[in-house]
């Protein structure tokens, strides 16, 4: 059922992933998938464009509302209010603007490793940010976010589950957390946005499912557009499970002409008739998942990603820092994260994203392997 194109095809692409690479080069890096889009999407899209409909989006429609409040149900155990979902043009945006309402020039903190845009883009728009490294065990540091909540940290953006880890944050971890924040009348932003790519042996909880405290001063926000690689049509939910959260949201910026159209009918199709598609594309992550662990070279480890199609690989072993991802683009013809893009401290790491089909990613290991013995 899942399919990915030729490697000229794909070199072919325009998106961030597989675009400026030099030949011969195996794209690893950016968050997209390989895989041709779900039948049903590419239906409504094509759709979409023969009968000129791109024009501006009216709102939450009443599809989308069903869809991705079935969608929660069924595979988030999420009980979704249809009335308290919120468009934006995508989960970064949401988060901007929230914390912009919230603590306007002042300390927003997340745990690091952490996606690149936060390190990126949250200085940049004048927040004073607090970095929460990562326990040895990946799992959140409890003493140090105590530590920064009483020095004023006003909130919280949690990625759950965790990029670049792909660790699956447990219940009682979510619980302490919430209690934490309440305590120091701190608000969460839950980035929810790869929970639909938890992995067999796994389980996830929304954040808005874990205790009243989340619920009371949560949002949470996702799109389809990592599980169904839609990322380039601009659009996400922010969900509220609160009347304190809904009046912040009433002071966003935000109106649904600046989400994409497209996007809006893809999420429609995706969360209501995508369930088949997605079922095969986390059989296959998962088998890649394994196929990496037998075959991930010498001096490299790494933690099996309980979500995501995401591997945060440790070259410690391999003596390449500062740049073992250099080395890899150079020496395998293999392009992967640089892990100083997620942390500053991640000098010897590399992510790797195995999204795509096994033949391909074999042919990755290979070439990882082949530089490491030479």
């Amino acid at each position: 059922m899942l399919t990915v194109p030729p490697y000229d095809v794909l070199r072919r692409r325009s998106s961030e992933k597989w675009s400026g690479l030099a030949p011969g080069v195996i794209g690893a890096t950016v968050a997209e998938l390989d895989f041709e889009l779900a039948p049903p999407i590419a239906a409504v899209l094509h759709e979409a464009v023969a009968r000129g409909d791109l024009g501006y989006t009216p709102g939450v429609s009443p599809r989308l509302r069903d869809a991705f409040t079935g969608f929660a149900a069924r595979r988030l155990g999420w009980r979704v209010d249809p009335d308290r979902l919120t468009l934006v043009p995508e989960v970064l945006i949401g988060l901007v603007e929230l914390c912009r309402v919230l603590a306007p020039g002042g300390k927003v903190g997340f745990a690091t490793a952490g996606y690149p845009p936060f390190l990126e883009q949250l200085p940049v728009a004048g927040f004073d940010v607090r970095h929460l490294p990562l326990r040895a065990d990946g799992s959140f540091d409890l003493a140090r976010l105590t530590v920064e909540l009483r020095g004023g940290l006003r909130v919280l953006i949690l990625a759950s589950p965790h990029n670049p880890t792909g660790r699956v944050l447990p219940r009682a971890e979510l619980e302490s957390i919430a209690e934490l924040c309440a305590e120091y009348d701190a608000w969460v932003l839950a980035d929810e946005i790869h929970a639909p790519l938890v992995l067999p042996g796994a389980e996830f909880v929304p954040w808005l499912e874990v205790s009243e405290a989340a619920r009371e001063r949560g949002f949470a926000l996702t799109s389809a557009s990592k599980a169904f690689n839609l990322a380039g049509l601009k659009a996400a939910l922010l969900v509220t499970a609160s009347d304190r959260a809904q009046d912040v949201v009433r002071r966003l910026p935000f109106t649904a002409d600046q989400v994409g159209l497209l996007g809006v009918l893809a999420a429609e199709v995706a969360y209501a008739d995508g369930d088949p598609w997605l079922d095969a594309l986390l059989g296959q992550l998962d088998r890649n998942r394994t196929l990496i662990g037998e075959r991930l070279p010498a001096g490299i480890t790494w933690s099996p990603p309980q979500a995501t199609y995401l591997g945060w690989l440790d070259c410690a072993g391999l003596d390449l820092a500062p740049d073992p991802a250099g080395f890899f683009l150079a020496r395998a013809k293999v392009a992967l994260g640089p892990g100083s893009d997620y942390d500053p401290a991640g000098r010897e790491r590399v992510r790797l994203n195995f999204g795509t089909g096994p033949e391909l990613l074999g042919e990755i290991l290979d070439r990882m392997t082949r530089a490491c013995r030479s």
